[in-house]
């Protein structure tokens, strides 16, 4: 199975997210474009978005999953993502290297287990190669075990786990790779990329 993977730029990536979220309501935790925007603009980042058949009518092509990456450094100023820095602290070193967080992404429901979310995974990875980054780290729930066991797959390792002592499947658990020019010979995916518009070198 070929995956069609497409690269967005900023403001089309983050309103093809936003509808995908709305539309199919299948996202627990919804982002609007705005919020995108305003956490990506000027800094290096990649919106990408798989493409399948409709069951009902193979000609149709539907979006069925995305994923959003960026680059966080040691002296972020937003809240969320100081805090995130302050949470990786002893377990990830930011100084002389570049760090991609894999932030947001889903799979509508009826195409899950297809291997979406490992071709955007894969796809990701490549960019962030090119892009000379060193490590990509990755936050997730201890319950989200399709999730976690793909990520074991392409060897993602935890690298701390933050207990939730009232319910232990909503421990976040934080997962990281190395990145370097053999991190493409893991890959098993077949896909096929297309870049939406123009994607700013880096973005």
């Amino acid at each position: 199975m070929e995956h069609r993977i497409k690269q967005y730029p900023l403001e089309k990536g983050a309103l093809e997210i936003q509808f995908i979220e709305e539309v199919f309501g299948e996202f627990d935790r919804k982002k609007t474009a705005a919020e995108i925007i305003h956490r990506l603009r000027d800094r290096r980042h990649s919106i990408l978005m798989a493409e399948a058949e409709l069951p009902d009518d193979p000609a149709m092509v539907a979006p069925v999953a995305f994923k959003v990456g960026h680059e966080i450094v040691a002296s972020e100023t937003e809240p969320k993502l100081r805090d995130l820095v302050a949470r990786l602290s002893g377990y990830v070193r930011f100084e002389g290297r570049r760090i991609l967080y894999s932030w947001i992404g889903g799979t509508r429901r009826d195409w899950r287990g297809q291997g979406h979310f490992r071709a955007l995974t894969e796809e990701q990875e490549a960019w962030a190669v090119e892009q000379g980054f060193d490590e990509v780290v990755v936050k997730t729930k201890n319950k989200f075990y399709e999730m976690r066991g793909t990520l074991d797959h392409l060897k993602f390792n935890v690298i701390h786990f933050a207990r939730n002592l009232d319910d232990n499947r909503e421990s976040k658990v934080y997962l990281s790779k190395t990145l370097g020019a053999d991190t493409l010979l893991g890959h098993r995916t077949e896909r096929s990329l297309t870049v939406v518009g123009s994607v700013k070198p880096g973005a």
